[in-house]
């Protein structure tokens, strides 16, 4: 699994994020200014200032749900969510193919994540492209499910039809930097999880949860 899909917030926390990040349109900036020199020829949106108050407040909510998650958790093995903002396009924008910086001014960025605040029949287009070594794989996600995927991926996001995209974006620096080890890791530990729910505490499931943390310990860094 290259990438998590997976509803991190329901329709109401989504729908109360949206009306705190649009109360006050001033607070709200060329996308621009937080691209790279190469990122920036094809990035075309809004974002809400990251020093607000309330790009803050929403950030720290969202941060401690993505940490909570105990799939998100065995996904990412996070060691930092950072840099966290809120991007708005409308009819017209969006942000062409590029790469993430591998490292940043929050920290190192392992992992990316998009979460759809939006509900999807609230605008056309907008769909977050990754590509892949044999496609391009398309992603429109309901109103508070998250994408978490490789920081290494080419990816962009379309151009907005009709209506607003809202989403909230973001980095993970891991504990694991191989996306290779981390997907092991991931497969295994989720294995051990169901065998443990099926069968109850064993040797056996202890001998995996000890492979899965020495594991752990030598990848680790």
């Amino acid at each position: 699994m290259d990438f998590l899909v997976h509803k991190l917030i329901d329709s109401s926390q989504a729908k109360s994020c949206i009306e705190s990040i649009q109360e006050d349109q001033a607070l709200w900036e060329s996308g621009k200014k937080t691209a790279g020199s190469h990122a920036s020829i094809v990035k075309n949106n809004l974002q809400l200032k990251r020093d607000s108050e309330i790009s803050v407040r929403n950030s720290t909510v969202i941060s401690k749900a993505i940490r909570a998650n105990e799939l998100i958790k065995s996904f990412t093995l996070p060691r930092k969510v950072h840099g966290i903002m809120f991007s708005k396009s409308s009819a017209g924008q969006g942000y062409g193919m590029h790469i993430d910086n591998a490292y940043m001014s929050s920290g190192r960025s392992d992992l990316s994540f998009t979460l759809f605040l939006s509900d999807p029949k609230d605008y056309e287009g907008g769909e977050l492209a990754i590509q892949t070594l044999q496609e391009t794989k398309k992603i429109k996600l309901p109103q508070g499910h998250i994408v978490i995927y490789p920081s290494t991926s080419i990816h962009s996001v379309e151009k907005v039809q009709s209506g607003i995209r809202l989403v909230c974006v973001g980095w993970i620096h891991s504990y694991v930097s191989s996306n290779e080890d981390r997907k092991s890791l991931f497969n295994l530990d989720s294995g051990a999880r169901a065998i443990l729910a099926k069968h109850g505490r064993t040797t056996e499931v202890d001998l995996l949860f000890q492979s899965y943390s020495n594991l752990l310990r030598r990848l680790g860094d």
